[in-house]
């Protein structure tokens, strides 16, 4: 066939080289420029390798993909970004268009969807429904809150769900398609090209997660807006903040402002510490809700107390306010579970927390509280779930609050080793719900080798394979997959100093934990994710992002080590832009 003859049609389909609707013969022809743009593209579609990226290699992995190599489409210079006319959903495109343009140089406009549906296109459609475990995909409304569905043909590439959360999910597996350059920051020349065929996806669970210790070392505003987007990338939907723990009391409250001025002044080592206004709060809030992802704040109780004894020395057992603490041992300090002003101060404090907060969740902590005795630590803690019910949220603690008694629909955080727990078992069979972070799975702030030169290994190392070769279905005995919420990957802070840092601990582990939470069970498998993670490496170094060249992952080319030699003094980080 020569070059310039069309490609024959496909069953129900228009031959390949036309870029509009089929059209009516009789009517009058299209104008010449409107003739020579097709044309044009024609040939470019013709003379085009195949797009650099597969279908199906997205992290965390689809729960259907349908490749379609011919039918590759190439984002054109004059593309625009069509919505449904949703205000939330407009928002969503707008990220898009923000993530192109600076890679691209285009210029991307935000437009209705109206026809022809060309270039890049987001709808909503439909209603979420309840999603039947193991159903298979149907309609857009069947897949969820947060299920979408990605087609990607010649002349365009639409993405359809029922919600803004599903329309982010997709946009962020477009990402992924297209090549490692869109990572970066000033234009690149470069085919923008994404392989064709069809992604329907949602994920296995609710909650994916992961935990930011913003107490032992404090974190400005624009470091939290950096890992916000980090979880984003990998449509991890919570940020669990622990705000507050011996070494620092990092948000201000109105009623008891020294909790920040006084409680917030040190952290682990010495260094000044910090504490979030009340508008930073907001905002880490705003900008994560922007991101469909949702803030739980952590106010650790009873333990781990010393920061906001050291400020209202009145709620500490003997009345005497401790020096403030910048070591890292735990369980030596508590508030008196016996005296009415401590929970005087945890119902102002948590209701100011819960208002400022616009999730369902509101963490407690509870853990480590070593020194306060069984039967009182069982009574506080059930108070302090009434007091958290008061506010509207719904209860969050680690898993040793499992013993005090059941409050409707409160959620276990497990965070131990092995992989039975009766306890927490049993609190289940009481209704209780749980999220699965397990110690030496999910925990970030473990080394990744004997040799990593920050974090600790007392739950044992955890390289990219160990935190990905667990499901979470059926990992803590007793505990049927129904009852599991979701999982958390947190990273505690006493050896982590800095930005780069707190990326070098998460990356590559997070996309790990963040396909146990996404992916179907039956799409687990190490060779593949390790070769599509593989890729991602290119991405994060386009992008500036510091990340452990783990050596168990066949990256495409020579990474940097992340942290290279003597650790680094800790630097301050200049604010960043609210971009997506």
């Amino acid at each position: 066939m020569p070059p310039t003859a069309p490609r024959p049609a496909e069953p129900g389909r228009r031959p390949l080289d036309q870029t509009g609707p089929a059209v009516d013969p009789t009517a009058p022809g299209p104008a010449a420029a409107d003739l020579a743009h097709a044309a044009a593209r024609a040939a470019v579609d013709r003379l085009a390798p195949p797009a650099p990226v597969r279908l199906g290699d997205v992290v965390p992995a689809p729960e259907r993909v349908e490749p379609d190599p011919a039918a590759d489409f190439t984002l054109p210079a004059d593309a625009a970004v069509r919505v449904s006319p949703d205000p939330a959903a407009r928002d969503v495109a707008e990220q898009l268009a923000a993530l192109l343009r600076p890679a691209t140089g285009y210029p991307l406009p935000v437009t209705d969807a109206t026809p022809p549906a060309e270039g890049l296109t987001l709808q909503l459609s439909g209603t979420p429904g309840p999603v039947a475990a193991g159903a298979g995909p149907g309609p857009v409304a069947a897949l969820g809150a947060e299920g979408y569905r990605l087609d990607v043909t010649p002349d365009a590439v639409r993405i359809t769900a029922a919600t803004p959360a599903g329309l982010l999910h997709g946009v962020q597996t477009l990402r992924q398609l297209l090549p490692p350059a869109i990572e970066s920051p000033t234009p690149v020349a470069a085919r923008w090209a994404v392989p064709g065929g069809v992604i329907v996806d949602r994920p296995r669970f609710a909650y994916r997660g992961a935990m930011l210790d913003v107490a032992r070392h404090f974190f400005g505003v624009a470091d939290v807006l950096r890992v916000i987007d980090h979880l984003a990338r990998y449509k991890l939907n919570h940020l669990h903040l622990h705000l507050t723990d011996d070494q620092g009391w990092r948000i201000a409250v109105d009623g008891w402002p020294r909790l920040a001025a006084v409680g917030g002044a040190t952290q682990v080592g010495g260094g000044p510490g910090g504490a979030y206004t009340r508008a930073d709060y907001r905002r880490i809030v705003s900008y994560a809700a922007r991101r469909h992802v949702t803030v739980v704040p952590e106010i650790d109780l009873p333990g781990h107390t010393n920061a906001a004894l050291t400020a209202y020395p009145q709620l500490a057992p003997d009345g005497i306010a401790p020096p403030p603490y910048t070591g890292t041992e735990v369980g030596f300090s508590y508030l008196d579970p016996g005296d009415e002003r401590t929970y005087a101060f945890v119902a102002d404090v948590l209701g100011e927390v819960a208002a400022l907060t616009p999730g369902p969740w509101l963490h407690i902590g509870g853990d480590e509280a070593f020194k306060v005795p069984a039967d009182a630590y069982a009574r506080f803690v059930a108070r302090t779930q009434g007091i958290v019910a008061a506010t509207g949220k719904t209860v969050v603690g680690w898993h040793q609050i499992a013993p005090a008694g059941h409050a409707d629909g409160r959620v276990l955080q497990w965070w131990g080793t092995g992989g039975d727990d009766p306890v927490t078992a049993e609190a289940v069979r009481r209704g209780a719900r749980v999220i699965l972070s397990p110690g030496n799975r999910a925990y970030l702030d473990m080394k990744y080798a004997p040799d990593t030169p920050i974090g600790h290994d007392w739950a044992g190392l955890i390289d990219v394979e160990r935190a990905y070769d667990w499901d979470p279905g059926t990992h803590l005995g007793g505990v049927p997959a129904e009852a599991v919420l979701g999982v958390e990957a947190p990273l505690w802070t006493e050896s982590v100093t800095s930005l780069a840092e707190i990326e070098f601990m998460l990356l590559p582990r997070l996309p790990a934990l963040a396909e146990l939470g996404w992916s179907p069970r039956r799409t687990h498998d190490w060779a593949s994710f390790r070769r599509r993670l593989a890729g991602h490496g290119p991405r994060w170094r386009t992008a500036g992002i510091t990340f452990h060249p783990a050596p168990e992952i066949p990256w495409p080319t020579t990474v940097p080590t992340g942290l290279p030699g003597p650790r680094p003094a800790p630097q301050p980080t200049a604010p960043t832009a609210d971009l997506p």
